[in-house]
């Protein structure tokens, strides 16, 4: 039977089968990608012709097209839907692949190609994107350790192929620890404060575990809310105490050696190309430029904000202790008596919010509201298939109704599913010759799930979150560029949140939330008056 990683798809838009991938299929493919590419990178080393922009830059831009599309689809789903076996898959593919990295820009005779072409570059009519695609090359050139003798190779190698490991491992580790996890409650009366919903929640996950009761996770849709309701401060204090001593509690998946490994090993990796910190080596490539920016900025910030952060801090305490807090206020007890105070002052909260924001109806309204920016509309596509029965894939068209990519939706906790949120692409934007080949965008997200008595129903953090992803899709999917390496995201680090950050700001505006946001129950509006709380309490705790 033929590996379905290693032959044309014959799928929508040819979107990955997921249905038809195993796990066992990966290594195969990857080996015999590997030696695809291998073979490729002789031919344009060993190519008798005078190195030139097309026979070097271009054709090194092409070079592995099938194992990049191989390790988009492992690594995507290692942090979406992983197991144990795809976790030992991942682990032993993620060395060869930072093997063959070195391989490439450890090459010596491939460099001086390179060299003579960046050398003559004023001299070869490139358009600004080439130039930008030569300078590129040319610079990951030399942060692979181009320029390096013979015994920093060496090392340059072991260290960079050890930090490929020691990654994964870490990723691991807190995904092992934050399912391990569980606070069962027994006793209703531990459940006081806790919205209605949230113990549903708890109800339906006790369930699923065959255990009595109410099961609380470190999952956000269940731990956030445990913060912000439960009355019982020594159960909000496991919790916390859970959360932030996830790998760090000296048993298998504790992390501490292996981020201390992390850190030396990057300080070694910046030493070795000439770097005397591993933030030089890294903000070379960032809007901010050096340390002392980042710095400075961190000083003013902090400068600016101080004030306000004591101010809040002082409010919260003030109000704990009015709430007769005997003691202290402490970490566990900040989100608690902050969601208190703020429905105190501004008659508003995540449960007064959460039964307007439907996760239908929010998909909608982002969809829509991308269609009067932009032009462009979204139709599902039941015959693409997902890597998981939850997972939906959306075609994308421009305003000109021309095909402008696939957008996967994955929306709510596994526990093969990494924490937090985030966007990626299963294949990224590139024109091969005259065909614009369009990419295949993936919004994953960690919201709450429906039960059995309600839709799910975002908190007011999850709409920004939702519309902040959102933001970075817009960006992979309205790329029009020549080359995959500088396609859509592929932009500075800081300025890639642009998009993101514009799009979050219609969470706050009235204007747009009157055209969708209606009561699940009931159907009616949201009020103009809870929009209004909505701006008012925007800025609550922003110094803290």
């Amino acid at each position: 039977m033929s590996n379905p990683l290693l032959i044309k798809w014959n799928t929508p838009y040819q979107t990955p089968p997921f249905n038809e991938i195993k796990i066992s299929d990966f290594k195969p493919a990857f080996y015999v990608s590997l030696k695809t590419a291998e073979d490729e990178i002789k031919a344009i080393t060993n190519n008798p012709e005078p190195a030139s922009f097309t026979n070097t830059i271009e054709a090194l831009e092409h070079l592995g097209e099938q194992l990049g599309m191989i390790s988009f689809i492992l690594f995507n789903l290692n942090s979406a839907e992983t197991s144990k076996e795809l976790q030992e898959a991942t682990r032993e593919i993620s060395p060869l692949l930072t093997r063959f990295s070195n391989d490439i820009t450890l090459n010596e005779k491939l460099f001086e190609r390179i060299k003579l072409v960046y050398n003559d570059s004023a001299n070869l009519k490139l358009t600004s994107e080439q130039v930008m695609l030569l300078e590129r090359k040319y610079k990951s050139f030399i942060n692979g350790g181009a320029n390096f003798k013979d015994e920093n190779k060496i090392r340059f190698r072991e260290v960079s192929e050890e930090l490929s490991k020691l990654s994964l491992q870490f990723e691991e580790n807190v995904l092992e620890e934050t399912n391990s996890f569980e606070l069962l409650i027994t006793d209703n009366t531990d459940l006081n404060g806790l919205p209605d919903g949230i113990i549903e929640m708890a109800a339906h996950e006790a369930e699923k575990r065959n255990k009595k009761g109410w099961v609380f996770t470190l999952h956000y849709p269940s731990y956030v809310p445990f913060m912000q309701y439960s009355t019982n401060r020594h159960l909000r204090e496991t919790m916390l105490k859970a959360y932030i001593s996830r790998s760090y509690n000296g048993n298998s998946f504790d992390n501490r050696e292996i981020v201390l490994r992390i850190v030396n090993l990057r300080l070694e990796l910046a030493n070795l190309l000439g770097f005397g910190t591993f933030a030089d080596f890294v903000l070379e490539d960032r809007m901010a430029e050096s340390k002392e920016k980042v710095n400075t900025f961190l000083d003013e910030l902090f400068t600016a904000s101080q004030p306000a952060a004591l101010c809040d801090f002082k409010n919260i305490s003030t109000f704990a202790l009015e709430e007769e807090l005997n003691s202290p206020v402490e970490r566990w007890d900040w989100a608690f008596f902050s969601e208190k105070l703020k429905k105190l002052k501004y008659d508003i909260d995540d449960e007064i919010l959460k039964p307007y924001f439907s996760l239908t109806h929010v998909q909608d309204a982002i969809f829509n509201l991308a269609t009067s920016l932009y032009g462009i509309t979204f139709r599902e596509n039941k015959q693409i298939q997902g890597y998981h029965p939850e997972v939906k894939a959306f075609e994308v068209y421009d305003v000109d109704n021309t095909f402008l990519s696939i957008l996967y939706t994955d929306y709510h906790p596994r526990p093969g599913k990494s924490g937090g949120a985030w966007m990626t692409s299963y294949r990224e934007q590139k024109k091969t010759g005259d065909n614009d080949v369009r990419p295949l965008i993936s919004i994953v997200t960690n919201f709450t799930r429906a039960t059995d008595t309600r839709p799910a129903l975002l908190s007011f953090q999850e709409l920004t979150t939702f519309l902040h992803e959102f933001g970075h899709s817009l960006h992979g999917m309205f790329s029009k560029c020549a080359y995959e390496s500088l396609s859509g995201t592929s932009v500075y680090r800081d300025f890639v949140e642009l998009p993101s950050q514009f799009m979050e700001n219609f969470a706050f505006e009235g204007e747009w939330l009157e055209t969708w946001a209606t009561h699940y129950l009931t159907g009616e509006k949201i009020p103009l008056e809870l929009i209004k709380k909505i701006k008012e309490a925007s800025t609550y705790n922003e110094g803290y």
